[in-house]
């Protein structure tokens, strides 16, 4: 690759865990997994990449979007080199939600296993880089969210 390519990815986050393409690099044998999405089309915004490539990867239509962040990812990839621009998005969808926790997905338009994984218990990095810590924040963010409702439902 010999250009930078702009992707959106998404996170889908539901009790603790988050849905994620498992993936492996055939070259270094490393076991990856990576947020869901793709390239940003010319033309096309962020957002609308990210609604996009759901459909395209796993049929289903995005709700609420947020955009997180926006991260560059330096990397090499099956031997070669490779430069992204990467909007991060937190994502809703009640067809996400009606995944079971212990489904085994494929990405319809090219085969790659998708699963629900524990974000505490993952084994093995996150890409785009700097993804593990944006789910640890969000994890953060939902846990103290609860704990204030829970904390206002008691108080009442």
């Amino acid at each position: 690759m010999s250009s930078i390519r702009n992707i959106s990815v998404g996170l889908a986050i539901r009790s603790g865990r988050v849905l994620v393409l498992d993936g492996v690099d055939r070259v270094t044998g490393e076991a990856f997994h990576r947020a869901i999405g793709g390239g940003i089309e010319f033309g096309e915004t962020a957002e609308a990449a990210l609604r996009r490539e759901f459909t395209e990867e796993l049929g289903v239509t995005l709700g609420a979007v947020e955009l997180l962040v926006v991260v560059e990812n330096i990397f090499e990839y099956e031997g070669n080199p490779g430069h992204e621009i990467a909007h991060v998005f937190a994502v809703e969808s009640p067809e996400i939600d009606a995944i079971p926790l212990d489904a085994r997905l494929r990405v319809l338009d090219e085969g790659s296993p998708v699963r629900w994984v524990s974000i505490g218990d993952a084994h093995g990095p996150f890409y785009p880089t700097g993804v593990a810590e944006i789910l640890d924040t969000l994890v953060g963010r939902a846990d103290r969210t609860a704990t204030v409702s829970s904390s206002t439902s008691e108080g009442v």
